[in-house]
């Protein structure tokens, strides 16, 4: 069963006596069920803006998560520290630019979502339900797709589950952290490539202090200015966007 519609079950527990004042003629009832001729049931207006009041709070937590801000914003911190910068850029702007960059990273697997999920439920062809169902698979396989089989094998294996047989059938309670581990070391790997020249030019230039005798000059503050030059010289930032926006296969 997924988090969706554990929170769904939840939600309705709640409201369950809500809707037991309903006798009240001054009481407005908090759950309204109608049955469709298929069966299926569906729930009051009231009860969706219940829910979708609830959910505007696992936005942050969907944001960082369950797409690529994570990798994202973790690469640039790196850079940063690799830069030997410590507020330049700000925590606002590598945090703004990697919203953008995740929204550019994130827009076909969103557009599927749009498309089968979204507007079939605007336009009343789909109860909530089945949007809900169809709205996840997108988001499983961009997620199936950037997780390592050793960490998805690790959370089945905590878990003790035995009835997946593959990693489609994973539900999201498993999948969800299994992602966020293989992104977290998937950053690590970028961020060390990117630290390696840089900690190269901070060699150098201790190398060259000592030899001069300037042990009292900080060889941070004599590096600076060679790493920024570097980084510009070789357009840095089109090289790590790029490589980040490329890194996930699905621009």
């Amino acid at each position: 069963m997924s988090p969706l519609r554990i929170l769904l079950g939840l939600l309705l527990a709640l409201a369950a006596p809500l809707a037991l004042g309903a006798d009240n003629p001054l009481s407005v009832p908090a759950i309204t069920l109608s049955t469709n001729a298929d069966g299926q049931q569906e729930y009051s207006v009231s009860l969706q803006i219940l829910l979708i009041m609830t959910a505007l709070s696992f936005i942050p937590a969907f944001v960082m998560l369950m797409t690529s801000f994570t990798r994202i914003i973790i690469v640039f911190s790196i850079l940063r520290q690799a830069l030997g910068l410590q507020q330049t850029p700000s925590n606002q702007i590598l945090i703004g630019l990697a919203l953008f960059l995740t929204l550019f990273v994130m827009a076909p697997v969103f557009e599927r979502i749009n498309q089968d999920a979204l507007q079939p439920y605007l336009n009343e062809q789909l109860p909530a339900q089945e949007a809900i169902a169809r709205a996840e698979g997108p988001i499983k396989d961009f997620m199936l797709a950037q997780t390592r089989t050793s960490d998805l094998e690790l959370f089945v294996r905590l878990s003790k589950r035995t009835d997946i047989a593959s990693p489609e059938q994973a539900p999201l309670t498993i999948l969800v952290p299994a992602f966020v581990t293989s992104e977290l070391k998937t950053a690590f790997q970028i961020g060390f490539m990117i630290f390696i020249p840089f900690l190269i030019i901070d060699l150098v230039v201790s190398s060259v202090l000592m030899a001069m005798g300037m042990m009292m000059l900080s060889p941070l503050i004599v590096s600076l200015p060679f790493k920024i030059m570097l980084f510009v010289l070789i357009d840095g930032w089109a090289l790590i966007i790029g490589t980040l926006a490329g890194s996930f296969g699905t621009v």
